[in-house]
């Protein structure tokens, strides 16, 4: 692990001062980061630890908004009482992501902002890596392992999956994440926070240097309390997904009057299937339109080879989690 200078800031406005400065990066709870230094993936020239702004840690889901500071701990949010009544997609998406150890350490802010798990990211020893080394070029795409990656969103200069869960349900359910920075404070939608890879894959959201994530809020719509958060992957316990999907549904007698779907494992960003939301409004939500929704939410998906596997995976995840939302309302 390269040396570097370490800061501890007790507010924001030194907190964003101190990462503006080229070469560093912002550390909280430290999962992903502290994994990347040891790697040799990361080597900044300085860190900077935000762990101590307690102003970053509160959250309420009593209002009509749910608001979480980014230092609120997914340990904390996903067992909550509260959130598990209101919004159990989100609970789900919190418990399903990590063991025990990891979710009392890692910060809701840190876990949307997580680096890829794509193994030619991962391992320096494969020089050809352009989210890591720009203008490298992708092993990936010339003749690596597939099986892993990105079949939605994915460009010729990277195919690397984005990895987490908790993000596929802020992206189907309207979030905004607040931020501060040497500029000010602005809210981002947060469909609108990370960056499909295009030719710079190593620029992955819209943050400025220096930019912090504060909060993560979400409107609280009716969909929130019909909800799941369905994960495939090669083992049951705390593994990344091969497919998932985030789904709320909100019904209007025997019709759907407001569906969410949130994919993950699948795409190179946080994803919403719109296209498979509009399948589903205003019909009867039956096994066979659960289907021809998880279907409609692949239609445009570019595999490769070893990633092929992913689009009848995906569509089954989707439908499973429809189906499984409706058997939650006791819908016949």
């Amino acid at each position: 692990m390269k040396n570097f200078a370490y800061s501890r800031p007790a507010d924001l406005t030194a907190a964003t001062e101190a990462a503006s400065a080229d070469g560093t990066r912002i550390i909280a709870g430290g999962t992903t980061m502290v994994d990347l230094l040891k790697i040799g993936v990361l080597n900044p020239e300085a860190l900077v630890d935000i762990s101590g702004i307690t102003d970053l840690r509160g959250y309420d889901v009593s209002s009509d908004r749910m608001r979480f500071g980014a230092l609120s701990m997914m340990s904390t949010v996903g067992d909550d009482p509260d959130v598990i009544a209101a919004f159990p997609a989100l609970s789900e998406s919190l418990w399903k992501a990590a063991s025990p150890q990891l979710r009392n350490a890692a910060t809701l802010g840190g876990n949307i902002l997580q680096h890829t798990r794509c193994p030619y990211y991962r391992d320096t020893a494969y020089a050809q890596c352009n989210k890591r080394s720009p203008g490298s070029g992708c092993a990936a795409l010339e003749g690596g392992e597939t099986t892993l990656h990105a079949i939605l969103g994915g460009s010729s200069s990277c195919v690397a999956k984005y990895p987490g869960d908790f993000a596929q349900v802020l992206v189907a359910f309207d979030a905004e994440v607040t931020t501060q920075g040497p500029g000010g404070t602005r809210t981002i939608a947060f469909a609108q926070l990370h960056r499909l890879p295009g030719d710079t894959p190593h620029i992955e959201t819209v943050l400025e240097p220096g930019e912090i994530v504060t909060a993560i809020e979400l409107p609280m719509i009716p969909a929130m309390t019909n909800s799941t958060y369905l994960k495939a992957r090669d083992r049951e316990s705390y593994a990344f997904a091969s497919a998932s999907a985030a789904v709320g549904v909100e019904m209007d007698g025997d019709t759907v009057r407001d569906v969410r779907i949130g994919l993950g494992g699948v795409a190179s960003v946080p994803w919403r299937a719109t296209a498979a939301e509009d399948s589903l409004k205003g019909k009867p939500l039956t096994e066979e339109a659960a289907r021809e929704a998880g279907r409609i939410a692949f239609q445009d998906a570019e595999p490769l080879e070893g990633s092929a596997y992913k689009i009848k995976l995906g569509a089954d995840v989707v439908a499973g989690a429809l189906l499984q939302v409706k058997t939650r309302m006791g819908a016949e």
